[in-house]
């Protein structure tokens, strides 16, 4: 089951800072909700996206370095 928790309780675990994720949310890169006045992140497609941003990058990497 996803997990969903505002902007400033995601910053609080440590996967990025406040500030990172309001800008990420108004360019529509953050994976969650507007509830009323509230944008709830959905944490567990943020860490898969992140994830799969990071292995992207790593195989651009590889790739020049090859």
């Amino acid at each position: 089951m996803s997990t969903f928790k505002t902007i400033r309780q995601t910053a609080a675990t440590g996967i990025l800072t406040e500030f990172r994720l309001r800008i990420m949310q108004k360019a529509g890169k953050l994976p969650g909700i507007q509830v009323g006045n509230r944008f709830l992140v959905n944490v567990d497609q943020l860490v898969e996206q992140l994830e799969r941003e990071s292995r992207a990058a790593a195989a651009g990497d590889q790739r020049d370095a090859g």
